[in-house]
């Protein structure tokens, strides 16, 4: 077992597309401990500085910063912002990701292509440059927001269900990979959860989805917080390369 080299409520965690949703109860979850937290974010700059608000009430050390996940110069230049106020993570949770419903036969090669880079070469990119200080202090938390859908499949989610099968797979050999570094991870495939990424859905669609969950609901945001909070305690150092899905028993 790798020990970390800080206690862990003096760890440093950097939440991708942390401005709400999911990722602004992760966000939350880490300040409650008064970690460090980084909230990333793209476009949602008040959306952002509400949430570091939240966090910073907890007494947290926070910081927001912009980056388009697609671009390596901008992610080379989130690095710089954070190493300059000594904010280098330890735990990394990406969480930033895109939705998109609608047949096959409808997604042109220019929206596969952005759909692709934000959900999947996002997590390449933050994952490749900001483990390398977890390798050489022999420990960190990889942690990354896939889907339910991304393990089964979705009909009129083609686009979406490959981008986080391939975050899925992504996680078991970069786990591999890490596992020697003292490096853990993991990806948390949540099934239908209560956020803005629902309101593509009418009422009689959202009820007919909570027909199905054997839970009869859809997930809170803190509910998905408070597993990707486990997978990051120093505890979990041998659980690796899993994907665990918070669905109600949607699917077994």
């Amino acid at each position: 077992m790798n020990d970390p080299i800080r206690p862990f409520n003096e760890q440093t965690v950097l939440v991708t597309g942390g401005s709400r949703g999911i990722g602004a109860a992760i966000a939350e979850r880490f300040a409650s401990v008064g970690m460090n937290v980084v909230i990333h974010y793209m476009q949602s700059h008040e959306a952002a500085n509400d949430t570091a608000r939240r966090c910073m009430k907890t007494g947290a050390k926070v910081l927001t910063a912009t980056a388009d996940l697609r671009s390596k110069e901008q992610i080379l230049r989130l690095q710089e912002k954070l190493d300059h106020h000594e904010m280098t993570p330890d735990i990394i949770v990406n969480n930033a990701g895109v939705s998109h419903y609608g047949m096959l036969s409808d997604v042109s090669e220019e929206l596969w292509d952005d759909v692709m880079n934000i959900n999947l070469k996002g997590s390449f990119l933050i994952s490749q440059q900001f483990m390398k200080p977890m390798i050489r202090q022999k420990y960190g938390r990889i942690i990354n927001v896939s889907s339910i859908w991304g393990i089964s499949g979705s009909s009129c989610e083609v686009l979406y269900s490959t981008t986080k099968g391939g975050i899925n797979a992504f996680t078991k050999a970069l786990a591999k990979e890490l596992a020697p570094s003292g490096v853990t991870v993991n990806a948390v495939a949540p099934g239908a959860v209560d956020t803005l990424m629902m309101a593509n859905f009418d009422s009689q669609e959202k009820a007919a989805i909570e027909n199905e969950i054997p839970a009869g609901r859809f997930a809170q945001p803190n509910e998905i917080a408070s597993l990707v909070y486990f997978l990051a305690l120093p505890e979990s150092g041998y659980i690796t390369g899993q994907i665990i899905s918070p669905n109600g028993g949607w699917l077994t």
